[in-house]
């Protein structure tokens, strides 16, 4: 990320523009830094999610107050003192920890910040939304998601069960774009849902010091309660676990904020496990019958962050790669991420992109310039 920004330093540039006005008058245009940037980060990913930030404020000259979540904030600060170590300027990047309703709403309000640039819940984007009107400051929001991971019988299934498996276990399920609803073609449903499930069983839970740790805790005993707390309602719903569906309470684990896999079965669309963010390793599996069918229900959501598809055909893969209302498409593979590509949601999900020359554009300015020649 930091050798693509740095890149993009040495690329910003205006241009030249012919107009239709009489006479000889030439006009450009200069992008200029937006100034004071405030980036809110959450918890789940702090040293990612801090140069996602920095980076393009960098790039493009403005000056970074950086709020970590207060969850995780030793990351960024350790961030913090490299950067001064490697020769930022004092002042240029400002980390400031504290809580959100506190200092983040206090970055969001003040006059003198000229933009936010947060990722988080979208409960908390609407408040920064509300919080910036005071000088109307520019606002980019990357937010929560509750994706579609649409599964064909003519998948290759050997990719595609682990692939659908990470897409929701990784990082614990602690990742916007998580897969979470996964649907499936009926002929193939049982099978593959079963495969899922046995797939997330044998996967190692532990600490994530371990090397040999493959699904981690949960951030705090709050996440544990919300995470427990669906896999309740989701039995309540007529769910049925197939896998996981409980925290660990025997052994070494025990006393830890752990859950293991889920994979819920005979899940319904208006199920709050098939609606709701849940952010923890909970697949609610849902089958389909055709392709029109599954667009439908696939974007019957608030939000749109991301997607997955996974078909041989490539036919349906450009077909629904157009249908789905969600910033990121990923067929036959998921949470691919690279500098150079712009990620973000629809909906509910905010507005904005992160990477790629669009993420740049959010921190700039664009001035006109006209100058009479003659």
């Amino acid at each position: 990320m930091l050798r693509y920004y740095a890149g993009m330093a040495a690329s910003l540039h205006g241009e030249t523009i012919e107009n239709s006005l009489p006479g000889e008058i030439f006009s450009y245009t200069l992008k200029e830094p937006v100034g004071v940037v405030g980036a809110i980060i959450p918890w789940n990913g702090p040293l990612g999610a801090s140069v996602w930030k920095i980076g393009p404020a960098l790039a493009t000259g403005c000056t970074v107050i950086l709020k970590p979540a207060e969850e995780a904030p030793l990351t960024p600060l350790r961030l913090g003192e490299l950067i001064l170590e490697a020769g930022v300027p004092p002042g240029v990047v400002n980390i400031v920890t504290g809580y959100g309703e506190t200092a983040g709403a206090a970055l969001a309000a003040h006059p003198d910040v000229d933009k936010i640039a947060f990722t988080g819940s979208h409960l908390t984007g609407q408040k920064i939304i509300q919080a910036s009107a005071g000088n109307l400051k520019r606002v980019s929001l990357e937010l929560g998601g509750k994706s579609p991971d649409i599964v064909f019988a003519d998948a290759d299934l050997e990719n595609a069960v682990p692939g659908a498996g990470m897409a929701v276990f990784a990082n614990s399920g602690q990742i916007c774009s998580a897969g979470t609803r996964l649907f499936v073609e009926r002929r193939i449903y049982d099978e593959f849902v079963g495969r899922v499930a046995e797939f997330g069983g044998g996967l190692r839970v532990g600490n994530g010091a371990d090397p040999q740790t493959q699904i981690g805790p949960l951030v705090s005993e709050q996440q544990l309660e919300r995470v427990t707390g669906y896999l309740a309602i989701g039995k309540q719903e007529g769910a049925r676990a197939l896998s996981g569906g409980d925290r660990l309470t025997e052994g070494p684990l025990a006393k830890g904020y752990f859950v293991p896999p889920t994979v819920f079965a005979d899940v319904r669309d208006d199920m709050r496990i098939a609606q709701d963010e849940i952010f923890g390793p909970v697949l609610s599996a849902i089958p389909f019958e055709d392709i029109n069918e599954v667009i439908g229900r696939a974007n019957a959501t608030s939000f749109g962050l991301g997607s997955g598809v996974w078909t041989r055909d490539v036919s349906k893969a450009h077909c629904l790669a157009k249908a789905i209302r969600a910033g990121s498409v990923w067929v036959n593979c998921y949470q691919a991420m690279d500098p150079a590509v712009p990620f973000g949601g629809y909906k509910m999900s905010g507005y904005g992109r992160e990477s790629g020359v669009h993420h740049v554009d959010e921190y700039l300015n664009v001035k006109a310039v006209w100058i009479k020649t003659a």
